[in-house]
Formats: C-alpha cells, structure tokens, sequence
C-alpha cells in the first residue's frame, strides 16, 4: 500500500510536469502565431496605405525608419529585415544610439524559406538559459512582389508559468505527503490486525512440544483462511497427542525391555561360577578327607563373594532406575572433595585449589559419589599407560564452582562420544555402564553441568559444573 502511494506520487509528478511542458509550449507556439500575423497585418498595412516612398526594398529602411520601434513595443517582439540575399536592412534591436551587430542571414536560410511551401520557417533557440522563437517569411508589395525578408523574435518569458507549477507541485506534495503518512497509519493497522491471528497461531506452533500437552487455538470470528489453518493446526495437535502417548509407551516398553535384558545378563554372570562352584563341591567333597573342613570354608567364602556381586548389581540398578533425591546441606566443597580423594592410594593423583573455602547447597554423599566415579574412570584409563598423570582440579568463579578430572589415558574415540552417558555403554571390559549416567543424573537434579573432551591415545577432560550456596 505504501509503495503504490509512493509510485502513484512520483507518477503523477512526472506527468504533471510534463503536461505542464506539453501546455506551455503550445501556448507560446499559438501567442507566438498571434503576434507574428498581427505583426505581419501590420506590415503589410502599412505598405498598402499608409507610406509616401515608392515600396521597393532600397525604401524599406526609410518606411519603417520610426514605425518599426513602435510595431516592436507594441507586440513585445523583435523585428528585422533583410533584403533577398539576407543583408541587413533595418531592426527594432538597435536604433540610432546603438550600434546593431546583426549578422546577414545564413544562406541555408535564404535556401530552406525559398523551398518551404508556406514560405515560412519558424525556429526555436535557447541562448544564456533564454528561449526563443524566430520566424522567417518573405516581405511583400502591394502587388505581391517580393521585395524583402521579415524575421520575428520571440523572447520566451515563462517565469511565471514556472512559478504557479512550483505552487502547483508544493500543494501536490503536501497533500500526498499527508496521504503517504495515512497510508502508513492505514498499512501498520490493516497489517496488525490481519497478522494478529496468524501471530497467535505462530506463537502456538513455537509453544508446541512433543512431551507435553499442547493447546488448541481458539479465535474469535477469524477468516476463512485463518480459520482453515487453525483447524489444520488442532487436528495436528490431536494426531500429535496420539503419537506422543504411543510414542512414550512404546519407549518404556523398549527401555523396561532392554533393562530386563541386562540385568538377567549381568546376574547370569556370577551364577556361572557359583554353579561350577556346587558342582565341583558335589564331585570332590570328602566327608573323611581331613582338610574338609578347609575345602568347605573355600567353596563357601567363593558363594559369598558371588553372591555380593549379585547384591551390587541389583544395587547398581536400583540407584540408576530412580531419580536421586534432592537433598540439600550446607558443605565445604574443598573439605568434601580432599575427604573424598583419601580413599585413593595412587600417587599420581594430583589435587588442586587456591580457595579454602566454596561453600554450595548439596548433598556430600552424591558429591563423593560424583568425585569417585570420575577418579575411578580416570584410574581404569591410565592402566595401560607407563607414567600415568590424574588431575583433580576445583576452581571458584561467580555463582558456581567447577571440578575438573584430567588424565593421560587411552582416551575415547570419535564414534563413542555421543554414548559416554548412555545407560549400559562402557569401555571398559567390566562393569555395568552405569555410573557416568548416573552422576549425570544427580548433577542435573541440582542445577549442574558436566561435560568433556577426549582424544584418542591422549587423555580426556571432564568438566563438572555446579551452583554455589
């Protein structure tokens, strides 16, 4: 809208000014026609009636010695005449205390008036930004002899043609610079209130998520067009409400699934030797061997240690498939952090901080827990290398602190590291795959971050973020 104002404008300007141009130049061409046929009625009266000397072209100087200045003033133009071959015979431009410079006329004009059929030429000139008209015709006697050359200029004053179309464009201009500014009025309204429902409906599409419920959008008298696209957008939420609930019951079948398989994988793992353990007892137990007693004490003390495992593994499992609980407490983080390394006997172990004191909001047990996993993790990647380096560095910044474990070890390849905190993935050749995600798990329940960096056959970083009190 505004821009078809604006060209609408900038149209009717040009082809103002033009028509303005177009009016103009008619109107000078017909006043200048007046003037010449006055002019030349003028003329030729005075030839027929009112002169004394013989007229031939020696007495025309004498003829209009005085008359010409008055015929001049009279129509506001200048008057020159020449004999036939173009010399100079008398102008109203000069008179007797000024000297006339007037040129003899061109032959090519002389030639062109000889040819013409209406014996005249009418020629438009601009000199020093001054139009003018000029016209050339023949000068005749009373018996129609030619006897002369008449040439009558016209000086082009329009100034205040010039003048009333600057008004014109003035008021032309305010009156569409009021128009333009409406127009944006009317645009940013007409706009605002055709876009408000789409504006509701992209705001809905944005909010619009997959575990979650999602509103439909419901709008007062909209148009046909909004309407069909809202009812395209509520039957998209419907048929997303039915994936999005099909979608959850088949994860939890897949993920109980997939959890049933590895616990049934991970306690098969210590029956295997407990049952060779009972059926090696069953074939050698000697009720009279004197070292039954010892025997016995063995194959029970190894039943134990399987059993425990059994018991960890059901732990393990049971701390991963619920959420930790969110306790708070008020805890040196430095103090946790060094209690929580003393259960380390490696050398290589180096733990740093420049605060002795960060204080933060969290559970101290879940912090161990967080630490230990890390260092352990670290320990089992160094176990190849043969001058094995563990970081443990704590730093303070504004409203968080930050832990960080570096090592030197096998590192993790590129494949790998979207899998790091996937329940069951692990690199190692034991184990259940469980601890990274779960420390992950609890350190989001408090608002924290954990990230890192690996390179293969380098060493990997891992970052833990977490709030202050």
């Amino acid at each position: 809208m505004i821009l078809l104002v604006l060209l609408a404008s900038i149209l009717i300007l040009v082809v103002t000014i033009y028509q303005y141009d177009e009016q103009t130049r008619d109107y000078n061409i017909q006043r200048f026609e007046r003037k010449e046929t006055i002019t030349k009625e003028t003329i030729e009266l005075e030839l027929k009636n009112k002169t004394s000397y013989p007229v031939n072209t020696e007495n025309l100087p004498k003829i209009f010695q005085d008359r010409i200045y008055e015929i001049s003033s009279i129509n506001k133009l200048n008057i020159t005449l020449f004999d036939l071959k173009g010399n100079l015979l008398k102008s109203s431009i000069g008179n007797v205390f000024e000297k006339s410079e007037i040129e003899p006329l061109p032959s090519e004009v002389i030639t062109e008036l000889a040819k013409n059929s209406n014996h005249r030429i009418l020629k438009n000139d601009q000199k020093n930004g001054i139009s003018y008209q000029t016209s050339y015709t023949y000068i005749n006697d009373p018996k129609f002899k030619r006897i002369g050359i008449l040439e009558i200029q016209f000086t082009q004053d329009n100034s205040e043609n010039e003048y009333e179309l600057k008004e014109f464009i003035t008021r032309l201009s305010l009156v569409y610079l009021l128009m333009f500014f409406v127009a944006i009025a009317l645009a940013y309204f007409l706009s605002s209130y055709i876009t408000r429902s789409i504006k509701t409906i992209s705001d809905k599409m944005k909010q619009t998520r997959l575990n979650k419920r999602n509103e439909k959008i419901i709008l007062d008298s909209p148009s046909s067009e909004i309407e069909a696209l809202v009812d395209a957008y509520n039957d998209m939420i419907d048929q997303l409400q039915e994936s999005a609930v099909k979608l959850a019951k088949s994860e939890r079948e897949n993920a109980w699934r997939e959890m049933a398989k590895q616990v049934a994988h991970e306690i098969k793992n210590p029956l295997t030797p407990m049952r060779l353990t009972v059926q090696s007892f069953q074939r050698k137990f000697d009720p009279t061997d004197q070292n039954a007693k010892d025997k016995l004490s063995d194959y029970s003390q190894t039943l134990i240690q399987q059993i425990d495992v059994m018991s960890s593994i059901a732990s393990a499992f049971s701390d991963f498939a619920k959420m930790p609980q969110v306790k708070k407490e008020r805890i040196n983080v430095v103090d946790v952090l060094k209690l929580a390394l003393e259960i380390f006997s490696e050398k290589y172990i180096n733990y740093q901080c420049k605060e002795e004191e960060i204080f933060a909001n969290l559970d101290k047990t879940q912090l161990i827990r967080i630490v230990t996993n890390l260092v352990k993790n670290a320990i089992q990647a160094c176990k190849t290398e043969e001058d094995p380096l563990i970081n443990v560095d704590l730093f303070s910044e504004k409203e968080q602190f930050k832990i960080v474990v570096s090592d030197n070890g096998i590192g993790i390849e590129d494949s790998l590291k979207d899998l790091v905190f996937e329940p069951k993935f692990t690199t190692k050749s034991s184990g259940m795959g469980l601890g990274l995600p779960m420390i992950k798990n609890i350190i989001e329940a408090y608002q924290g971050s954990i990230s890192f960096t690996s390179k293969k056959d380098t060493g990997t970083i891992f970052t833990v973020i977490l709030p202050k009190e």
